[in-house]
């Protein structure tokens, strides 16, 4: 009888961490940041269909980059979570953290279980408050770990790079305009340290607006808009737009979308 191969626990652990971090680094970056009015989410993402940024409830949103049947999956049982303990007590009682929680088991339970391969995810999980002070940000690796963020955090691609070039540029109190040309600056850098020039069409923009007089807080920024606010402050070299120029501005509706197999 032969003898059963042996693989240490933290050997396999270790095995499936690399395995999940290869998967994500696949995808393109999401970039979110804190700006005076609210948090803004940019993704590197030319379609128009599979979204990398939702909205989960009132005054929350979600990002994330990897495997999209994964991640839309987590999507919507983040969007169950919420309404079903919104209607159950309180609309209040839905918060990020809560929901942060619950996307961390989840993920803790799969990166764990032997039984299945770990998800090829990372999660960004955001809630404006009603000032710059009371704004979370909360982001989930792999495994399940929640890190809290502050100011501006990159995920998937080339993060770390991103991320470093945003912690020494990201201040606080900057406009809408300012910290989309900051983002897209950053989206834009390649890691041999050379510049890609993006566009409008290119990007995925959603911000949560404090402003708002709605109870909703999430909306995408399209079109005419976003090559508007991108040409504020000096960025038409990056966001120019070629042919018709599209009609709508925001939305505030994400419909629940086919599950794909492929790294956005």
């Amino acid at each position: 009888m032969s003898t059963p191969f042996y693989v240490s626990p933290q050997q396999a652990m270790a095995d499936r961490a690399e395995f999940a971090r290869k998967g994500i680094a696949r995808g393109r970056s999401v970039v979110v940041l804190q700006y005076t009015d609210g948090i803004v989410f940019i993704a590197e993402n030319p379609s128009r269909a599979l979204h990398k940024v939702s909205e989960i409830y009132d005054r929350i949103a979600f990002a994330a980059v990897g495997k999209y049947n994964e991640f839309e999956n987590l999507r919507i049982g983040g969007v169950r979570y919420a309404d079903l303990r919104g209607y159950t007590y309180d609309r209040d009682d839905v918060t990020a953290r809560g929901l942060a929680n619950v996307y961390a088991q989840t993920l803790g339970t799969i990166f764990s279980s032997v039984g299945e391969k770990p998800y090829e995810v990372e999660l960004i999980v955001a809630e404006v408050g009603a000032d710059p002070s009371e704004d979370q940000i909360y982001r989930l690796p792999h495994d399940g770990s929640i890190v809290d963020e502050h100011g501006a955090v990159a995920v998937g691609g080339n993060s770390d790079q991103i991320g470093s070039y945003l912690d020494q540029r990201h201040r606080d109190g900057m406009t809408l305009s300012e910290a989309l040309k900051l983002a897209v600056e950053s989206l834009s850098r390649d890691n041999n340290g050379s510049d890609r020039q993006l566009t409008a069409e290119q990007l995925e923009v959603a911000v949560l607006d404090r402003t708002r007089p709605q109870q909703r807080k999430f909306k995408r920024i399209l079109g005419r808009q976003l090559s508007r606010l991108l040409e504020e402050e000096g960025a038409s070299g990056t966001a120019g737009t070629t042919g018709k120029a599209a009609p709508a501005t925001t939305t505030d509706d994400d419909d629940d979308l086919p599950e794909l197999d492929e790294d956005v």
